[in-house]
């Protein structure tokens, strides 16, 4: 077993993971439902993307909304709580991570703490996609360095706004039908301590880099206001061309810094926790990073892309299996202007 080390100086002080939970909405939904509703091939589904089943907060035929993202956020985040065996009184800040809001104002952070009981004190919200997941860490870890004793971070998304499932699907461009197969809905939480708590997995070694300077976005999710909205602008798009070329190498980039950063090395990583964009993804990206004594912990071909619920619901299978000393390193890129946050853990 590894020497652990959790003494720090008050500049040193680092944040410790003590429980996570999670959210996914309803009935897992397989791609021969999915492809029914959108009038594609499951297998086209299976080839593409990989992915099998993911959950949706609305029903595809009915078109109810039976799970806002403010319900799986406060679901993650209690179950979360309970976990933990704090009390909401012990909870000094919120921070929530999203790309798809309920609502503008007031923000689903706010909702959020309403839901969970928390009242005076600060509660943030982050618009980010999938590595704004790590950005709540990263600011709740800074929170905790200031003096607070713990905090509730939080991230979730709920794509089925996006998605006009009444229209002709099955004719859209590839860079849009692709939203229809590759996303699904979630939230996921995680309680964080300043002192080692329950889990007790210390965050190490974490990074987060805009590396999107003078780049076309890779990712879009637009909004309309009274003067634009007829505008023929899709709510939701991907090159994903683009992505498949990048974000391999991004990930590569990211593990290596990550490990700078922590001060490990290749062979001291024992849990590999790789971006989840979607099956087939995932796996490519696995092979390119090159850990294979790592053991992989995804989720992605059963949940679909959950956006910042997926680093989330990959810590809280994490934190399932591993033991005293082991360590792991959880790795996020966003492509809609390149982000790559990661973070290393380490169970104390």
């Amino acid at each position: 077993m590894r020497e652990t080390t959790v003494e720090r100086t008050t500049m040193e002080r680092t944040a410790f993971i003590a429980a996570t939970g999670t959210a996914l909405p309803g009935e897992p939904i397989g791609n021969t439902e999915l492809g029914a509703a959108l009038g594609v091939s499951d297998e086209w589904i299976d080839v593409f993307v990989g992915t099998r089943t993911r959950y949706f907060g609305r029903d595809l035929v009915t078109g109810e909304i039976r799970d806002t993202l403010a319900d799986l956020c406060a679901e993650a985040g209690a179950e979360a709580l309970e976990r933990s065996g704090l009390e909401t009184g012990d909870i000094e800040f919120l921070v929530l991570a999203t790309a798809t809001p309920d609502r503008l104002l007031p923000t689903t952070a706010a909702q959020v703490a309403d839901r969970l009981g928390l009242d005076h004190l600060p509660v943030y919200q982050l618009q980010a996609g999938c590595s704004g997941a790590l950005q709540a860490v990263e600011l709740g870890q800074k929170l905790l360095a200031a003096g607070a004793g713990a905090g509730l971070v939080v991230g979730g998304d709920v794509t089925h706004r996006h998605l006009d499932l009444h229209g002709r699907v099955a004719r859209l461009p590839t860079r849009e039908l692709v939203n229809y197969v590759l996303f699904g809905d979630g939230a996921g939480a995680a309680v964080l301590t300043a002192e080692p708590a329950g889990d007790a997995v210390a965050v190490r070694g974490l990074v987060h880099r805009m590396a999107g300077l003078g780049r076309e976005p890779g990712q879009l999710i637009d909004w309309y206001g009274i003067t634009d909205r007829d505008t023929p602008r899709p709510l939701l798009a991907e090159d994903y061309k683009a992505i498949e070329e990048h974000v391999p190498g991004m990930a590569v980039e990211l593990l290596w810094d990550v490990l700078g950063e922590a001060g490990w090395r290749p062979e001291d990583v024992d849990h590999l926790l790789p971006p989840q964009l979607s099956r087939r993804m995932t796996e490519r990206i696995a092979e390119r990073l090159s850990l294979p004594d790592a053991h992989e912990v995804s989720c992605v071909t059963d949940t679909g892309n959950t956006g910042n619920a997926l680093p989330f619901l990959q810590i809280d299978l994490l934190l399932q299996k591993m033991a005293r000393g082991e360590r792991a390193v959880v790795l996020a890129v966003e492509s809609s202007k390149w982000i790559k946050t990661g973070l290393g853990l380490e169970k104390v």
